[in-house]
């Protein structure tokens, strides 16, 4: 054992001791894998089943070794749980240990930020006209501002009271409309750049998987320098980086811009781009009402529809003429000003940007139009290669979650992130640069015993499910099974469909019982939904893909995990169907390339809420045949954890009745 592992080994028993927990052999493992991958400089994907403690297995290694670590999450939950809980109960005994300080911090996009000038300025932008003109929100304002006065505060939107996300945005602007923390008049008190300025010299460093992706995608610095980077919950890391470079236009966000210039630089150029933000405010009404009435035209677009596409240059035009006059415009001395033009600039920079990007509509790009926001996206079909070239080559990366591999396999989530598998490992290389295909992979398993503390029912007497929601098969088997388990279930829809057709049903048979029935509406926040579930015992909650993942209910609340059908993507999904063809016409298999392995990522994630501690016992339900009666149901069961396996419902129905007794 080297010297490095010795010390790694000796401050993870310290930091488990600190929580009082007891070491586990997978963590032990991890750790020294992660410790390894430091000290030679290469990758490493990680799967550690629930239960194994894989923050500490990541966070010791890179405190001992005294490396700069950015840990990258996709959840606020996890996030939280770092900065608020596993950091502070480990790092003074971790400071004793080592005999030097050791310092953390969280940092997330400036838009998570009160923004002090945009709050105290005199000027009141469209986003304040909003929140003037509507009497309910003013009180929401008031909070708000009391608030942010109050000495001490993180200026952080989730420490800050909860207020209706029209006052947020009135006191908030996103990166690209922020002046800068040395010239605006509040940039000693930046909440935002007090936040950056103590992440700068941290050495673990938390922030979100959005952050990093846009970071490493338009190679633009906004996270502080590191030696490592932590993908925590590295499965939804492709999914946060294609977001973060999807591009939108809506008539709202135009609006908002040519408002924004009409105010702040009255004249010609602004009465331009005023009448071309209300020509393609008015196309896009019409475009949405001629696709509502087609109902085959939603999804993918392979051009811009035509009656569009005049709108949108015009609107390029007239927002790049005043992005030039603002940037030409250098005299202001007054700070306000000054800040007020950087928000003006970036918004209008923004629709300028984007509706050139969209008529120029270049190979790699997926367009779609979303009706209910009527809005227009652009995302790119890959993102690996960028990935591949701005971070994988540039700093380690260990890349960690529950669930990284498919049948078995780590290749289709290692691609899909940039690393290199198999075939094409002769990529160059300039000085320096780290190699995409030295990465190793390893799978630490979980301290749980799946098969003795749970049941996977997979009953093959139900219909194949159909596009429209669950079938009443479904439904009433549903009913059944809550019912034997006295509620404590956790039922998760791949749509809203089913989640409504679900919450009426049940509504309806379980009446008479004493089971509350908590129902996911669209926009609901998951923590508290989660919270309200967790206390309630007997309670249902119902709700849809939020719910598949970070979801942590331990205890008698949840016995049963039901899950409606395989979450195939759907086929009006633009990105994945777009992915899919794209395999299929260079002569692969886009279902099993690109479909299913979305699938079993998802499905083992849902199945993964029912085990959460290894006194947790209970049933996950899969109310889908195809499962057990189509090939590809082998590769989907071995994604999963490996529960004992039935299609027996009377076995199920009496251990769910005999648990809930128990209880």
């Amino acid at each position: 054992m080297s010297d490095m592992s010795k010390k790694v080994r000796e401050a993870l028993d310290v930091a488990v001791d600190a929580i009082g927990g007891s070491a586990r052999e997978g963590q032990i493992e991890m750790a020294e894998a992660v410790a390894n991958a430091l000290t030679d400089r290469h990758h490493l994907m990680v799967q550690a089943g629930t239960g194994t403690g894989k923050s500490l297995a990541y966070l010791i290694p890179g405190i001992v070794h005294g490396r700069k670590v950015l840990v990258a999450t996709a959840t606020l939950a996890l996030q939280r749980q770092l900065v608020d809980r596993d950091l502070p109960a480990v790092v003074p005994a971790l400071e004793k240990l080592l005999g030097r300080e050791v310092s953390y911090a969280i940092y997330k996009g400036v838009g998570n930020y009160v923004c002090l000038q945009k709050m105290n300025s005199e000027d009141v932008d469209p986003d304040g006209e909003l929140v003037m003109d509507v009497s309910s929100l003013e009180k929401d304002a008031k909070r708000l501002i009391a608030w942010a006065k109050t000495p001490g505060v993180s200026g952080d939107r989730d420490d800050a009271p909860e207020v209706d996300r029209r006052v947020w945005a009135a006191n908030s602007v996103s990166g690209r409309e922020c002046v800068g923390a040395d010239v605006c008049a509040f940039g000693s008190q930046c909440f935002a750049a007090n936040a950056k300025g103590k992440a700068q010299t941290a050495d673990v460093v938390v922030t979100n998987h959005t952050l990093l992706a846009i970071e490493i995608m338009d190679l633009h610095p906004i996270l502080p320098e590191r030696d490592c980077i932590i993908l925590d919950e590295a499965h939804e890391f492709m999914d946060r980086a294609t977001q973060a470079v999807t591009d939108e236009l809506t008539s709202g966000r135009v609006l908002r811009a040519a408002a924004m210039a009409r105010k702040f630089m009255p004249g010609k150029l602004a009465d331009a781009f005023h009448k071309a933000a209300n020509d393609f405010h008015e196309s896009m009404v019409d475009y949405g009402e001629s696709v509502r009435s087609e109902l085959g035209s939603q999804g993918r677009l392979e051009e811009i529809p035509q009656s569009l596409e005049s709108p949108i240059r015009k609107v390029r035009e007239a927002a790049q003429a005043i992005v030039q006059s603002l940037t030409a415009d250098d005299e202001i001395i007054d700070t306000d000003a000054m800040a007020e033009r950087a928000r003006v600039k970036g918004a209008v920079n923004e629709v300028s940007t984007t509706a050139a990007t969209l008529l120029k509509l270049g190979d790699g790009l997926v367009l779609w139009y979303e009706p209910t926001f009527s809005t227009l996206h652009l995302a790119p079909l890959s993102v690996s290669d960028v990935l591949r070239e701005n971070m994988l080559k540039q700093t380690p990366v260990i890349a960690t979650s529950a669930t990284l591999t498919v049948g078995n396999s780590f290749n289709s989530l290692a691609k899909s992130i940039g690393f290199i598998v198999g075939e094409d490992l002769n990529a160059e290389l300039s000085e320096g640069e780290l190699d995409p295909g030295n990465v190793q992979m390893l799978d630490v398993g979980s301290p749980f015993d799946f098969a003795n503390q749970g049941v996977l029912y997979m009953p093959k007497h139900l219909p194949e499910p159909g596009r429209d929601g669950p079938s009443i098969e479904v439904l009433t088997e549903l009913g059944e099974l809550i019912d034997a388990a006295g509620g404590r279930t956790l039922a998760l829809f791949s749509s809203w469909r089913g989640v409504e057709a679900a919450d009426a049903h049940l509504r309806k048979v379980l009446a008479e019982l004493p089971i509350k029935i908590i129902t996911q509406k669209r926009g609901d926040a998951v923590g508290p939904l989660v919270a309200r579930f967790a206390k309630d015992e007997t309670s249902v909650l119902l709700g849809t893909m939020s719910l598949w993942q970070g979801v942590d209910v331990p205890g008698n609340s949840c016995i049963l995990v039901a899950i409606d059908r395989i979450p195939f993507p759907r086929p009006d999904e633009p990105v994945m169907s777009a992915r899919a063809s794209q395999a299929d016409a260079a002569g692969g298999s886009g279902f099993m390339q690109v479909s299913l392995p979305r699938a079993a990522l998802l499905l083992a994630q849902g199945t993964g809420r029912l085990i959460r501690s290894v006194d947790d016992r209970g049933v996950v339900a899969i109310l889908d045949s195809r499962i057990v009666t189509k090939r590809y149901g082998s590769v989907l069961l071995n994604s999963m954890p490996p529960l004992w396996r039935t299609s027996d419902k009377a076995v199920v129905q009496d251990s769910l009745k005999r648990l809930n007794e128990s209880l």
